[in-house]
């Protein structure tokens, strides 16, 4: 029963602290409004971008990762197991912030954060793949879906079957929270890094249809 209690409090240690929607709240305060009103809504880093600030962008890149990490060392001494429990909530909590009516990110960054903080050389290989993709493509969802499909194959070979089996879980969730970006890639519409997407909230233009207006 205490094992099972201390489980319980490493998942709501990791969910807490990965539901503070750090894009949100700094967009905020620096007087941009609600970033989910603006391109694809989502309160990540990629998102915040497309306020024009790239300094805030960072921040809330570094942030977001980092709420994943402190969530996964907190809960690391007390073994790989709560480690785990953590790393899988942040993420959770990023994503479905209950802040926020459970509508919250993709997680990437909070993804990056926990396997860097679950295992240095899983993260920091992932980030690579992410950096190199990013740079090559300038598609920040394609260098995310590469860096979600290559890490549980790395946390296998590095770390071990329990830990390839939670990143497993946190790269089938991140990519099912990308289904829009993947429809749109398949399609050539997706936005590059840097570029404008229109709001899911901006109506369409009226279609032409040849026909003059009536007087």
């Amino acid at each position: 029963m205490q094992i099972a209690l201390e489980h319980q409090l490493a998942a709501i240690l990791g969910y807490f602290l990965g539901s503070i929607p750090f894009g949100l709240v700094l967009t905020r305060l620096a007087g941009l409004g609600d970033v989910r009103k603006i391109g694809s809504g989502n309160i990540g880093a990629t998102n915040v971008l497309r306020t024009g600030n790239k300094k805030l962008a960072i921040a809330t890149l570094l942030l977001d990762g980092g709420k994943g990490a402190v969530a996964v060392l907190l809960a690391a001494p007390y073994g790989q197991d709560f480690a785990l429990i953590a790393a899988l909530c942040a993420v959770i909590g990023h994503n479905f912030p209950i802040w926020l009516k459970f509508e919250g990110g993709k997680g990437v960054a909070t993804t990056l954060g926990v396997l860097l903080a679950l295992s240095w050389q899983v993260g920091l290989l992932a980030c690579l793949i992410w950096v190199g993709m990013a740079a090559v493509f300038r598609y920040s969802s394609l260098a995310a879906l590469t860096a979600f499909a290559a890490s549980p194959v790395f946390a296998w070979f590095l770390v071990g079957e329990r830990a390839a089996t939670v990143v497993g879980l946190l790269a089938a969730l991140g990519i099912a929270r990308h289904h829009a970006n993947i429809r749109r890639l398949m399609k050539g519409e997706e936005p590059k890094i840097g570029g404008k997407q229109k709001s899911a909230a901006e109506p369409a233009p009226p279609e032409d249809t040849g026909d003059k207006p009536t007087p």
